[in-house]
């Protein structure tokens, strides 16, 4: 295993391990799944240019399309959320309700 691929498992593997952690807090949930979108993205632009495949190079960008599409649902959803309890706190939220 090559250090970069090493650093971007690593990388990878601390945001999943923020997301389980800080879960109670919808902004830092949010941050730490875009750490975890981000280290497949450069994964996946690394590897093409290292393995010479013209087949892999939409790849990253497909990545991209879904981290910003995450990105934007997240961001409406803590906007909402934020106007109406007033926190970003998940123990909060009554889900339930309707």
């Amino acid at each position: 295993m090559t250090p970069a691929v090493f650093n971007i498992t690593l990388a990878f593997s601390f945001s999943l391990l923020g997301t389980l952690m800080f879960r109670s807090h919808l902004m830092s949930t949010l941050l730490c799944l875009e750490g975890m979108m981000l280290s497949p993205f450069i994964l996946a632009t690394i590897t093409p240019l290292n393995t010479h495949s013209m087949i892999m190079f939409p790849i990253p960008i497909v990545i991209l399309v879904f981290a910003a599409c995450e990105a934007a649902v997240g961001l409406a959803l803590l906007a909402k959320i934020s106007n109406t309890y007033g926190s970003d706190f998940v123990h909060n939220l009554n889900l339930l309700q309707c």
